[in-house]
């Protein structure tokens, strides 16, 4: 881990580069003069790299299509001015989500786990847009003109501790040692969680959800930590106190009547998470099966259940147990998923790309479905078709590393040796290896040169041919 103190201290640097025209601060604006918006995404993109290479990730694309689409439709309510957003998802039960400088948005598996509704999941990510929107980071800076360009890099690394969560000891111990830097950034941070809950109770309500989700989520918070000796990271960079609870209250009671407040689709991804995170799929199963008993209509713990069922090797019993879900909606993009994947580990590979493709018609740029068709053409030893079936999903997901990697995979089972190196070039990149990404270049080197021998070779032959036996070519 300790490449990281020199990497981060290059990053702040990146903060004192003179700025361009097109980075010149906004009128009323102070903080742009310090940090401006460019630096900030810069910056950002940077820092995420190297979290992505530090932290376990969940690479489940249904649960990556939910966030981004969720988080996109609450930004578009939002004060966000720069949207070019990028997401994380951090393989961890424990309760956090953070936004960083540049458009940087973080969730961990354990969001899902605590908020039972998705008026209660909104509320959160609504805050930390908030943030972002306010350039909180920018702003804090701007407060501390006179703060050396090392202690810049050490807020970044209280981001990196606050996703990490506290499993990760090591990263924790490189925060420890900058403790004096993050205490300079927690003078403001009262005022802005503040701000972050009023922009963002406004922008729940503009978004469509109803606004006392969020109180909701905090009491409830509030209750369930009250004792606790170690609560969540959530709760260490975000303390929910009675007043705040009161304040979101307040504000919420406000607003007029109605909102969304919960819907079926968090709730199959709330059921997805769970699976994950449950000890087994037998114990995963007997919960839903539980949850059925007291309410049969509960089509989430039905779709769960099948999940289970899948994962442990009842495939009959997952096919029941699907059926009269996809009666019910037999266009559901998650249903047909589930009954997909269930065709492939059933061998049933006709049947999945008869399914395939009548959903492709109806979600042409669906990236879950986009990715499972590649995944089926691998099944179906078509590894050509596959690699084109990815790159086209680069062409919208160019900055993935999950899609790199399966690029890189599909190039090498298709025979492409230099796309092989590249994709992985690219992959380890964006993952902040970049040992690694050098590496891969180094192998495609020799492949390429002996590629292009060969073809001056073969051009070589053909021309002697051509002119020996007397015949022109046009």
């Amino acid at each position: 881990m300790n490449f990281l103190r020199p990497t981060l201290l290059t990053l702040a640097c990146l903060l004192a580069l003179p700025s361009h025209a097109d980075d010149l601060p906004s009128l009323g604006d102070a903080s742009s003069a310090i940090v401006s918006p460019q630096q900030e995404h810069q910056l950002g993109r940077a820092w995420l790299s190297l979290l992505r290479g530090n932290v376990s990730q969940l690479s489940d694309p249904q649960l990556k299509d939910y966030v981004e689409t969720s988080v996109y439709r609450l930004a578009e309510t939002s004060q966000l001015q720069d949207r070019r957003l990028e997401f994380i998802l951090i393989d961890s039960k424990e309760l956090n989500a953070f936004a960083a400088p540049g458009g940087i948005v973080g969730v961990n598996g354990g969001l899902f786990l605590n908020a039972q509704t998705e008026g209660e999941y909104a509320s959160v990510l609504a805050h930390e847009l908030a943030h972002l929107s306010q350039r909180h980071f920018a702003r804090g800076v701007e407060a501390q003109q006179r703060m050396q360009l090392p202690m810049m890099g050490a807020l970044l690394v209280g981001i990196i501790a606050a996703a990490a969560g506290a499993g990760d000891a090591g990263i924790a111990a490189i925060a420890g040692t900058q403790a004096a830097a993050i205490q300079e950034q927690r003078r403001f941070s009262r005022q802005n969680e503040q701000e972050a809950d009023r922009i963002g109770i406004v922008n729940l309500e503009k978004a469509g959800y109803d606004p006392r989700t969020m109180p909701t989520m905090f009491e409830r918070l509030m209750r369930q930590y009250q004792y606790s000796a170690k609560p969540p990271e959530f709760l260490l960079t975000h303390p929910v106190t009675e007043s705040r609870v009161a304040d979101t209250r307040n504000r919420a009671e406000q607003a007029a009547k109605g909102g969304v407040e919960d819907s079926l689709r968090y709730q199959l991804i709330r059921a997805r998470l769970q699976l994950i995170y449950e000890g087994t799929p037998g114990l995963a199963a007997k919960r839903f099966r539980a949850l059925l008993d007291d309410n049969p209509k509960l089509d989430a713990a039905r779709y769960g259940l099948a999940l289970a069922q899948i994962k442990g090797g009842q495939l009959n019993e997952a096919r029941e147990s699907l059926k009269p879900l996809l009666a019910k909606a037999p266009n559901d993009i998650t249903y047909n998923l589930a009954q997909i994947d269930l065709d492939i580990t059933n061998n049933r590979l006709a049947d999945a790309q008869q399914r395939v493709d009548r959903m492709a018609a109806l979600y042409p740029r669906n990236y879950p479905l986009q990715q499972v068709r590649a995944d089926l053409l691998l099944k179906q030893n078509r590894p050509a078709e596959a690699q084109k079936a990815l790159e086209t999903l680069l062409k919208s997901r160019p900055d993935d590393p999950d899609v790199w990697y399966e690029v890189a995979e599909t190039r090498g089972l298709a025979g492409n040796t230099i796309g092989l190196h590249q994709a992985r070039a690219e992959y380890f990149t964006l993952v902040g290896d970049f040992d690694q990404a050098i590496q891969q270049l180094d192998f495609a080197k020799p492949v390429q040169a002996t590629i292009s021998r060969w073809r001056r070779r073969s051009m070589h032959a053909s021309a002697r041919f051509w002119n020996s036996s007397g015949w022109s070519r046009k």
